[in-house]
């Protein structure tokens, strides 16, 4: 922080009396430094003080009207300004674990009850409110917990309704971040002028955690605000909108107070924060609400719920898997040989203006109309001409880029809870900016949501291209799949952009280290998936373990997709001379039952010998090695195999592999619901059968369990997904390592992410410097 607010720094050293070079001597002035602190940060403090300042211009205002009034007070004007500014402001907090942290022994936490204690004591109109605890012994003997609400002023405490007021945001370290920069655009331009049209006048406004206040009477009269399901009302703050729409009531919207809120700034942070959001409104898109409140509106009314709620992650959803569609139409044209009986038709010669359309189409898919409502914001601030200044900055900090990027997010998350459900909440933090995340971190966070997609697209377009030969003449190719191109780039690549440090060569060692131990450490019980990559691929599928058996039949049929490319590839492969039987397809899958063989026989011959006989061990690893080089030497010199058959055989090949894993993944929550539940049913003394978690069907579903792993080969899909996730791994990672041997890249970069606190003249430098030395044990 003092690196963040140099000269501010300074100033206070010389208030407080402290030399700069003495830093010793600031110890005795750590409440002061603290304060000092807290002021600059996405803190509590910070909050409460600017809040205050409201109370405080209301006794200025009193006292002056006290002063200038007929009636002489005779001295009083100060107390009675103090006494009518009590009665027109009170300023409520809510701390859920404040009574937790007073009855704490832990320093930390008795700490923290000392700091909010100190706020209170420090502004008298501060009042907090939190839950307490107490147990009561009932008339049986035994001890009941009672929960009841208070709100505390200083010493006293008084039971009572709690009613919570926030005020509209502004993320306060926008000034710092680029990414902050982006998040605090986007989010003033939605507590203001998106509350103000969604208000009025759409009349669609619910509660989004934002300055509500809630009318006390009106609701504890209508059935109360909460729900009690914490997975289908993940997103509880707009229910509780719903219900006061579907009660008959009416959300309006005033502005009367902006001040700066803390906010999540990094891009772990704010991917949590969007995927928490999409779960929820996943959840939305299922619940009863959405359906009564789409069948009360009227029809205009109903379109504006529609699109200002779930239509907007659902229309993202559409947008995405269309380009999914589009490009396996496209792949199913070339490997069919369609387009080019189409192409040679005489009537179809002159596409220029289907090629202006789509050049015109593409500018708009970038996702640039997103943007007018942060621009129309900042245009009615600042002045248009201040807009569009920042919107050209924003460019050139790839901001298309980052929005791109959590256009996945969205998608991913969204998508997943329609299908199997299983919304949960995650902590997001507020967190500094300048933390370095680890590669294996980016890698655990994004690999399903985005590198697996962003990688699958990519193999589209390369056999697109490949085979494809309609475009190459002509510019039409490129207005195609310019778009596309750039959201695998975004995909792959953003976590990457904006981490700080990413570039540093031996930031980039340290990562590479990390991920690689993380990749081989073996043994997924009781690990966490930080530590294994066994645990964490386990974990990756937790949510088919509840998923019914119709959201695991159509997961088997969406990845029946990935069977396309074999099976329309082999036929163009120089090895089959132009034969077109099924036999030639059935014999390709000769090679995935030799990888299986393979794959199989290493895990055995580990599992049997890596412990006692690693020479064993090594020698049937080279013998697995030799036949399979032997058997591609047979197909290279007896039955004429080409050199762009094995490129073509790998891009063929690598999706059906993904297929089995994916394939494998559902056969064990299959097995469940179609075999071991209905038998537990029979079975199950109590009559519960596969529901029942006692211990006459724990025994039942561990045997179960066991007997699957043991016909399955289940220790080779584990070795193959291995293999793909080495694979996957390095191919993000090696453009990394080669920009990390160019100085240069690290400073743009830096200076791409920290333009605002440049602009400041922040030493940002300085930070990143002291976050490499002193968080190396964090990081």
């Amino acid at each position: 922080m003092p690196s963040t607010f140099l000269d501010e720094w300074k100033n206070f050293l010389e208030r407080i009396g402290v030399d700069s070079d003495a830093g010793d001597a600031v110890k005795g002035y750590m409440d002061d430094v603290r304060l000092w602190a807290s002021y600059r940060g996405q803190t509590l403090a910070r909050t409460v003080r600017g809040m205050m300042y409201y109370r405080r211009a209301l006794e200025e205002q009193c006292y002056e009207d006290l002063r200038n009034g007929q009636a002489y007070l005779g001295g009083e004007e100060a107390s009675r300004s103090k006494a009518i500014a009590d009665i027109k402001f009170t300023y409520v907090v809510s701390c859920q674990l404040y009574g937790v942290h007073k009855a704490s022994k832990d320093s930390r936490e008795k700490g923290l009850y000392e700091n909010i204690l100190n706020l209170m004591l420090t502004y008298p109109a501060l009042r907090i409110a939190y839950i307490d605890e107490k147990e009561v012994p009932l008339p049986n003997g035994k001890m009941e917990k009672q929960y009841y609400s208070v709100l505390v002023k200083g010493h006293d405490e008084k039971k009572c309704g709690i009613i919570c007021i926030y005020d509209n945001a502004n993320i306060i370290l926008g000034i710092v971040s680029s990414l902050a920069w982006f998040m605090s655009n986007q989010e003033t331009s939605f507590v203001t002028i998106g509350q103000r049209v969604l208000a009025n006048p759409l009349k669609v406004r619910f509660h989004y955690g934002h300055p509500d206040v809630f009318d006390r009477l009106f609701h504890i009269t209508r059935g109360g605000v909460s729900k009690a399901s914490k997975v289908i009302n993940l997103s509880e703050d707009i229910f509780a909108g719903f219900n006061s729409t579907l009660r008959g009531g009416n959300i309006t919207h005033h502005e009367y107070i902006q001040l700066g809120k803390g906010r999540d700034v990094g891009m772990n942070q704010i991917s949590n924060f969007e995927a928490k959001v999409a779960n929820g409104n996943g959840e939305q898109t299922l619940c009863r609400d959405i359906y009564r409140l789409g069948h009360r509106f009227d029809f205009y009314r109903m379109l504006s719920l529609y699109f200002t709620t779930v239509g907007f992650y659902f229309n993202s959803m559409v947008a995405v898997l269309t380009v999914y569609v589009f490009l396996y139409g496209r792949l199913y044209l070339v490997l069919s040989g369609l387009e080019k009986s189409i192409l040679q038709d005489p009537d179809i010669q002159n596409i220029k203006p289907f090629e202006n359309a789509l050049a015109t189409q593409s500018i708009f898919q970038l996702g640039m109309l997103l943007v007018l409502p942060m621009m129309m914001e900042v245009g009615l601030e600042k002045g248009f001409g201040r807009a569009l200044a920042e919107f050209v900055i924003m460019q050139l900090q790839l901001a298309p880029v980052f929005f791109t990027f959590h256009l996945g997010t969205k998608t991913h998350y969204y998508g997943r809870t329609i299908l199997h459900g299983g919304a949960k909440y995650r902590a997001t933090g507020r967190g500094f900016v300048v933390l370095h995340a680890k590669f294996a971190e980016n890698y655990r966070m994004y690999s399903r949501s985005h590198f697996v997609k962003a990688l699958e697209l990519l193999i589209l377009l390369v056999v697109y291209l490949a085979y494809g030969s309609s475009y190459r003449s002509s510019s039409l190719y490129l207005y195609v799949t310019i778009s596309i191109w750039f959201l695998v780039f975004c995909w792959l690549f953003a976590p990457f952009i904006f981490n700080p440090s990413c570039f540093e060569w031996h930031k980039t060692v340290d990562d590479w280290n990390d991920w690689w131990k993380w990749m081989g450490n073996r043994g997924g019980i009781g690990l966490a998936p930080e530590q294994s990559w066994e645990a964490w691929w386990v974990s990756e599928y937790d949510h088919l373990k509840n998923a019914t058996i119709r959201s695991l039949l159509l997961e088997f049929i969406l990845s029946l997709r990935l069977l396309i490319y074999q099976y329309g590839i082999v036929y163009h492969l120089h090895i089959v001379h132009g034969v077109k039987s099924f036999m030639v397809y059935a014999l390709s899958w000769l090679v995935i039952v030799i990888a299986l063989l393979s794959l199989k026989i290493v895990s055995l011959g580990r599992e049997k010998f890596v412990t006692r006989f690693q020479l064993v061990f090594r020698v049937l690893k080279g013998i697995v090695f030799l036949v399979l080089i032997g058997l591609l030497v047979l197909l290279f010199v007896g039955l004429d195999l080409a050199i762009s058959d094995v490129g073509a055989s790998i891009l063929a090949f690598i999706p059906t592999g993904w297929f089995i894993l994916q394939v494998a993944q559902l056969c064990g929550p299959l097995f469940r619901r179609l075999i071991v539940e209905p038998i537990g049913v029979l079975c199950c003394s109590c009559g519960t059968g596969g529901t029942c978690r006692g211990p006459c069907c724990a025994k039942f579903r561990q045997r179960t369990g066991a007997v699957l792993w043991k016909i399955g080969p289940w220790d080779s899909i584990m070795e193959m997904a291995r293999m793909y996730e080495y694979t996957m791994g390095l191919l993000i990672f090696l453009p990394i390592g080669v920009l990390s041997w160019f100085p240069f890249i690290s400073e743009f970069q830096t200076r791409l992410l920290f333009n605002q606190a440049f602009s400041r003249g922040l030493q940002i430098s300085r930070i990143l410097a002291g976050q490499n030395g002193s968080g190396s044990k964090r990081d």
